[in-house]
C-alpha cells in the first residue's frame, strides 16, 4: 500500500482529537481508495465502536462494500444489520438514505 501525504496529515489531527469521527472516517476512506480494504475495515470498525450510542452511520456502509470487497459477505451482512439497526434508531433523513444503501446492499449478499 502506498502511504499518502494525507494519511500524515489526517494522524497529525487525530494525535490532537482522537475521538474526531469525521478524521476517522476520512482515515479509513484514504486506506480504501488506496486499496487497502483490510486497514480500512479496521479503521471503520474503530469509528463504529467510537461512539455504539452515537455512531457516525455511514462508517456500517463503508465498513459493509469494503468487506465484500475482501470477499467476507458474512462479515459484511452482520455490519450491515447492525448499521440497518443504527440508521433506524437515529432516523434523520441521512441515516434513512444510508439504511436504504445498506439494505441494497445487505441483499445483493444474502
Amino acid at each position: 500500500m502506498t502511504r499518502t501525504r494525507r494519511m500524515d496529515q489526517i494522524e497529525a489531527l487525530l494525535a490532537d482529537d482522537p475521538t474526531d469521527a469525521f478524521l476517522r472516517y476520512g482515515l479509513a476512506m484514504e486506506h480504501s481508495s488506496q486499496g487497502d480494504d483490510a486497514t480500512a475495515v479496521q479503521h471503520l470498525r474503530d469509528l463504529i465502536a467510537l461512539a455504539p450510542d452515537a455512531p457516525y452511520i455511514p462508517a456500517f456502509l463503508m465498513c459493509g462494500q469494503a468487506l465484500v470487497r475482501l470477499g467476507k459477505e458474512t462479515e459484511a451482512a452482520t455490519v450491515l444489520k447492525q448499521g440497518i439497526a443504527a440508521a433506524t434508531k437515529v432516523g434523520t433523513p441521512e441515516a434513512m438514505h444510508a439504511r436504504g444503501e445498506m439494505d441494497g446492499l445487505l441483499s445483493t449478499i444474502e
